[in-house]
């Protein structure tokens, strides 16, 4: 009996059998609604992205935008700049990102976001210009 539970467990215990998290969340992970807008999308109450701007609504969620356009929606890094502030201790650097995001057919946002690390910027930014999408003629 002793033997078998040391089998089943592992070399490490019963924690070595959870799930590793390998580079941050799992791209298939269901959308939960936060915002009473979210939850209109989902339930396929609003249509389509104009009635959210025929009511000048504002967009909180990312997956709203992801929901409407999801693959058509294209996004460029304009660019990566270090900034740098000047503490007592020293130069603190951090990574300012500029994104343009749209779907070739009359919408497009814009976002900037400064981080500590260029990744954790690029993917914040990208957030933020999905919040900012904006019908242009």
């Amino acid at each position: 009996m002793a033997d078998d539970a040391g089998a089943a467990e592992g070399p490490r215990g019963p924690e070595a059998e959870r799930p590793r998290a390998h580079g941050g969340k799992a791209e298939n992970k269901e959308w939960i609604p936060v915002t009473k807008l979210g939850r209109l999308v989902k339930d396929m109450k609003i249509k389509s992205l104009e009635e959210i701007y025929l009511f000048s609504l504002p967009i909180k969620e990312p997956e709203i935008i992801d929901f409407f356009l999801g693959a058509s929606l294209k996004d460029e890094v304009l660019k990566i700049m270090p900034v740098q502030k000047q503490p007592r201790a020293g130069q603190r650097t951090r990574f300012k990102a500029f994104v343009a995001i749209g779907d070739y057919n009359g919408r497009m946002g814009l976002g900037v976001k400064c981080s500590k690390e260029v990744a954790t910027a690029i993917r914040g930014v990208i957030i933020l210009a999905k919040l900012s999408i904006v019908p242009v003629q």
